[in-house]
């Protein structure tokens, strides 16, 4: 395979993706842009191979280093397919000369999935979004003079926001910090396969807006509680002793002036003792609410950033081998996964030229999981609950939904599971029915 000899520095937070990625946990997203009309394979290949010039950053293979993995730019070049993988299926493997993305259709997708290496969710967005423009316009002939001015350079876009802004005399390196408490886990079989099912729920934004309005909560706020919730339902009276811990990525980009396309995000962790619910939602959001105010801080925040570039500045670890840099940092993850329930991304609202809103129904996102994890992302009235689950059944996201109902916000649901379809690959309900159709 040819190549340009171009390498990178993996950003601080993109360091410990492979050593933690195992079975189901592919730490792989998958973002969904669904048009109103059938996706044209050829102009779709047309839109990635303009959009990839202006991130040559994402056309990359991963390598091993004595004590890093890097990445090595690559003349491979990346090929539009229908999708014929079971979703968020593991891109790296060891090894292999790969490109680290994939971008495939199924008749009014477009599915982008990515290795959490190359960015996170906010930076992943912007290069969807840029192969949708790029793509609707020639589909449909328009202006390319609607695309928005570009606000940042390539070597903006590439660079390692964490090392900007790292301060090494307020250093709290997160390898010193004590393992957490032990937290509720979520059960159930996981599938023999280690492959993840969809289910995404798509609601309408001006609608849970106003029921979050009325618990005097954001909707991330709203969602985690009525997600707690349907935890606690779940739960046996015997396991409510354990805390529900529940992890909510932040985007660094709110905080730190930066246009990066790399990771930039730190995580919270929000806590809820069973035993504080008192039957009402109300007594949950109250407490994520203090939760939230008190970790989202801006002493916190800096915090958070600054612990994630430690571990590249610690020199005892620079100095490690990467095997052994392997073997540590997954029992590192091992050790903080115990405090962990689950977690909800809140990717954000997504944008597009005006001119073309029409085309598009809906933006969604997952992200792969162990057990189950939440992906919150929205465009114009519609806001998707984006699930991936490693479990056969879905009783606790259909918890989730049905509350939802409860609340008084219609859910529209969809999923890649076959058993719960019945043989239809988009199976929508356009409101949770009295019978459990996941049975």
């Amino acid at each position: 395979m040819a190549k340009n000899g171009k390498w990178y520095e993996l950003d601080n937070a993109a360091k410990i993706v492979p050593s933690t990625t195992q079975g189901s946990d592919t730490r792989v997203f998958r973002l969904c842009c669904e048009l109103k009309e059938d996706v044209d394979a050829q102009i779709l290949q047309h839109a990635l191979d303009k959009t990839i010039r202006e991130f040559p950053h994402f056309n990359c293979i991963l390598k091993k280093g004595l004590f890093w993995y890097y990445l090595e730019a690559s003349n491979k070049k990346a090929k539009v397919c229908e999708e014929h993988l079971p979703p968020c299926s593991a891109i790296y493997t060891a090894g292999k000369k790969d490109l680290l993305f994939r971008l495939h259709y199924y008749k009014k997708r477009i599915n982008l999935e990515m290795f959490h290496v190359l960015t996170d969710g906010t930076g992943a967005f912007v290069f969807m979004k840029s192969i949708v423009m790029n793509y609707l316009i020639e589909c449909h002939q328009l202006d390319e003079s609607i695309i928005p001015e570009e606000r940042s350079s390539v070597s903006e876009k590439i660079g390692d926001a964490f090392d900007h802004f790292y301060e090494s005399k307020k250093n709290k390196n997160w390898l010193k910090e004590k393992p957490p408490k032990k937290a509720y886990h979520l059960k159930g079989e996981r599938n023999e396969n280690l492959e993840l099912q969809l289910l995404e729920g798509t609601v309408s934004v001006s609608k849970i807006l106003e029921v979050a309005h009325q618990y005097d909560a954001t909707i991330a706020i709203f969602s985690v509680a009525v997600y707690i919730e349907s935890i606690i339902r779940e739960m046996a009276v015997r396991e409510r002793k354990l805390p529900i811990v529940i992890t909510v990525p932040v985007n660094l980009r709110n905080y730190f002036p930066s246009h990066t396309t790399r990771n930039f995000f730190g995580v919270i962790n929000v806590p809820f003792q069973p035993s504080h619910y008192d039957g009402t939602l109300e007594s949950i959001v109250k407490e994520m609410k203090q939760a939230f105010k008190e970790q989202l801080s801006e002493e916190q925040i800096f915090h958070t950033m600054n612990s994630y570039a430690a571990l590249e500045h610690n020199w005892a670890v620079k100095m490690v081998p990467l095997f052994l840099k392997d073997l540590g940092i997954s029992g590192i993850n091992f050790l903080m996964q115990r405090g962990i329930t689950s977690t909800i991304s809140n990717v954000g609202k997504v944008t597009m030229p005006e001119e073309l809103v029409p085309y598009i129904e809906k933006f969604s996102s997952f992200m792969a999981a162990k057990t189950t994890q939440i992906c919150i992302s929205s465009f114009q009235d519609a806001l998707t609950f984006g699930a991936a689950t490693a479990f056969k059944t879905h009783s606790l996201l259909m918890n989730f939904f049905r509350r939802l109902v409860e609340l008084g916000i219609p859910v529209e649901l969809a999923t890649t599971d076959y058993d719960v379809q019945g043989g239809e690959e988009h199976a929508v309900l356009q409101q949770m029915p009295d019978t459990d159709p996941w049975k």
